[in-house]
């Protein structure tokens, strides 16, 4: 889920993937906190399928992906000024694509019928 909210646009922790990922989880009946959702970034970064950006001073007229950093940034705070974003890498993209069966939402957002949460 943490993928998804980042593939079509840089997203903040604090500012979008945490509550729209909360949001979806607990239409699942699950808790999500934040350390979790920073520990799963910090997984999906290092697995190539994501990327962090600085976008608090832009370069290159604006482009956001000048901003990237080499490494997971350290978020153990909230940031009082989003400045720390991350986006989709192309390997994150064909992973998230490739099997989308996992998804347990319809096209309105709501629960599949069938949809249950592994053991």
């Amino acid at each position: 889920m943490v993928l998804d909210t980042i593939c079509d646009d840089f997203e903040n922790v604090d500012q979008r993937i945490l509550p729209v990922v909360a949001e979806d989880c607990g239409k699942l009946g699950l808790v999500v906190e934040r350390p979790e959702i920073v520990n799963i970034l910090e997984t999906l970064v290092g697995d190539g399928l994501a990327r962090a950006y600085d976008l608090s001073q832009l370069s290159d007229r604006g482009n956001p992906f000048s901003g990237a950093l080499r490494n997971m940034p350290s978020l153990d705070e909230v940031e009082d000024r989003f400045k720390t974003y991350f986006y989709i890498t192309d390997e994150g993209r064909a992973f998230h694509t490739a099997d989308e069966t996992w998804w347990p939402f319809d096209e309105k957002g709501e629960r599949l019928p069938n949809w249950q949460l592994e053991e």
